[in-house]
């Protein structure tokens, strides 16, 4: 028997918002949609959820996430004065370098925990922890199949330790990938670090790699002016000019960050087929980088989900960022607009994943579904809606969480997660990793 969702508002594709409307979803997928009451007639002996004071969505997607970086959340502090001091000073030989395969395991039932509370229901994670493999991403992904969270899962290879650990992460990602080709929940991704820490031959190698299996690959990007330095000074090319010439560029795709592309790198991006961008606005400040060139990426045809890094997990924060900081860089209130941020938060990530049957609500997609409780001290209608929700909503307004219809989320409530047990286990694991700094 099918569950039947009649609900306030009903948000489709090209966020198409309908009243008063409902969807049927049976055996993972969803069948029907239409008005309320003509559901109701037409499926009377189904199960019934009565969401007439919520919005039913489609589930967030975020693009880029490291599931271990709720451990250096409030970790002592270390000096840092640049991006390149901030990775070499701290973050690689404090954090990453010190990430363990027990330290995951738990880390990312935290991160599904959080994610699954925001209303997302896929999330592209990168594991930077060179220590851990091989096997790391076999040991998240037994973790993340008993949630019931969707997970596009790689493991960020690169020659930083030494050839031997780049090696192994290149074959890290192919093994997964093979092995997790017809998995309902979980696939996996080609994915490298950056041009400073990969060799051209490194590069081509997971490229012609990612080629062969079939796979799309992934890198950081520009993430600050420290690897546009890089590559001028040792190859007379920016990033994406360097990629370019590498043949790098060759189909699908997935950079986050972005931040410090120019006019002519965005020009060579657009000639490219499936090019897409990790948009991540709150870590970009974080760590000082910048504000990506976001207005510009999509005025031309650049596919730009969100993405929040592992830093701040709140979905609604992230969207509100996209939402304010580029308004402040062109020092206008029209840029980005709330139905656009939407759409990033949605059909650009589904896009930029290639999840072909889920981001929107259709008949045959996947029933990966939320729903947003509209109890706002001023209405939510059709024309404010996206707004109301980005600004005005958060985690503990999303009540429902529908993955291939599955409630991970009922009624404000996680289904597959005890959270306050997961924090303890999240705070041994802390002070394990905090205890190189003290």
């Amino acid at each position: 028997m099918g569950k039947l969702l009649t609900g306030k508002f009903l948000i489709k594709g090209n966020n198409e918002i309908k009243k008063d409307w409902g969807l049927l979803i049976e055996d993972q997928i969803i069948k029907d949609i239409g008005p309320n009451q003509s559901l109701k007639n037409k499926y009377k002996d189904h199960k019934q959820y009565d969401l007439s004071d919520k919005i039913i969505s489609p589930g967030f997607i975020n693009t880029h996430m490291h599931s271990y970086g709720v451990l250096s959340h409030g970790i002592p502090s270390v000096d840092v004065d640049s991006f390149e001091s901030f990775l070499k000073d701290f973050w690689w030989p404090l954090v990453e370098d010190r990430i363990d395969q027990e330290m995951i395991k738990v880390t990312s039932r935290f991160a599904a925990a959080e994610l699954i509370n925001s209303g997302i229901t896929t999330f592209c994670n990168v594991m930077e922890a060179p220590q851990s493999v091989p096997g790391v991403l076999n040991v998240q992904a037994e973790v993340l199949e008993e949630i019931g969270i969707k997970a596009i899962l790689s493991f960020e290879a690169s020659q930083r330790v030494n050839e031997e650990n780049g090696k192994l992460g290149l074959e890290e990602n192919k093994d997964f990938f093979l092995n997790y080709k017809d998995h309902p929940l979980l696939s996996g991704m080609m994915c490298i670090h950056t041009t400073f820490t990969c060799s051209k031959d490194f590069i081509k190698d997971a490229s012609s790699i990612a080629q062969k299996i079939g796979s799309g690959i992934q890198m950081h990007l520009s993430e600050s002016s420290y690897e546009l330095e890089y590559t001028k000074d040792k190859y007379n090319l920016t990033p994406i000019e360097l990629y370019d010439k590498l043949g790098y560029l060759y189909n699908y795709i997935l950079a986050s960050q972005g931040v410090k592309l120019s006019p002519k790198e965005i020009d060579i991006l657009k000639e490219k087929n499936d090019i897409n961008i990790a948009h991540v606005p709150i870590s970009n400040c974080e760590v000082g980088g910048g504000i990506a060139p976001v207005k510009e990426l999509l005025e031309n045809n650049i596919n730009v989900g969100l993405g929040t890094d592992g830093y701040i997990n709140n979905f609604f924060e992230v969207m509100r960022a996209a939402f304010l900081i580029h308004k402040a860089k062109h020092e206008n209130p029209e840029v980005m607009p709330a139905e656009k941020v939407y759409k990033m938060a949605v059909q650009n990530g589904s896009r930029a994943l290639h999840l072909a049957k889920s981001g929107s609500i259709r008949k045959g997609n996947y029933a990966d579904i939320i729903t947003i409780d509209i109890d706002t001290p001023t209405p939510i209608n059709k024309e404010n809606l996206f707004e109301q929700v980005i600004l005005y909503r958060n985690p503990q307004n999303v009540q429902d969480v529908f993955i291939n219809g599955e409630p991970l989320k009922r009624n404000g409530q996680l289904t597959t997660l005890k959270l306050n047990k997961i924090k303890q286990e999240v705070n041994r694991q802390a002070e394990r990793l905090w205890e190189a700094i003290k």
